[in-house]
């Protein structure tokens, strides 16, 4: 089975995952996979949407039913639960929009709104919002990647699988270095 048979496959399942945690590199890749053709660009968008939804969601639920037993458990999310507290007393509407597009916030963000009084129906307004901006911004930058790269080489199609591998493996380090950064801290 080739790279490009499993983005086939697995994409789509790819995107819904990393969607519901931070799944910036998955929804990037897909955009490009999408712009290659492997992959469908409304399709993506809908799942990146339905998955970045649930996630927060649930997160936003969780620290509302456990947030205080959840911070206890992991103390690391303390600072960025506290960062969000203080966005939320200035600009609620839009941290709950823009939650998802801040670095280290994605979900410790939803657990600090659900430990705040933002009642539930209007999280779910605004991360509705939220979610639709974010998958469609996230997987449409992949998916410009694509066009720019093809702009670039006008035969990408013979280096695609070699330009695909690449990519994927700056963002798994991308994504580990940014784990691992987080967890000296």
């Amino acid at each position: 089975m080739t790279l490009t048979q499993l983005v086939a496959d697995y994409g789509y399942l790819a995107v819904f995952v990393g969607a519901l945690f931070e799944g910036e590199t998955v929804l990037l890749l897909a955009g490009f996979a999408a712009h290659q053709g492997y992959l469908s660009f409304p399709w993506i968008v809908l799942i990146a949407f339905c998955g970045g939804t649930l996630g927060d969601q649930l997160w936003f639920f969780m620290g509302r039913r456990y947030g205080t037993a959840l911070l206890k458990r992991f103390p690391q999310l303390t600072p960025a639960t506290q960062q969000v507290n203080r966005l939320m007393l200035r600009f609620q509407v839009g941290v709950i929009i823009g939650v998802r597009f801040m670095y280290g916030l994605r979900i410790a963000g939803p657990i600090a709104m659900g430990m705040s009084d933002v009642s539930a129906w209007r999280f779910i307004m605004f991360n509705l919002i939220g979610a639709a901006l974010w998958a469609l911004a996230v997987s449409g930058t992949g998916y410009l990647f694509g066009q720019t790269l093809h702009w670039l080489f006008a035969d990408i199609k013979r280096y695609e699988e070699g330009v695909l591998l690449v990519i994927i493996g700056v963002g798994v380090m991308v994504g580990l270095w940014r784990r691992w950064g987080r967890r000296k801290h």
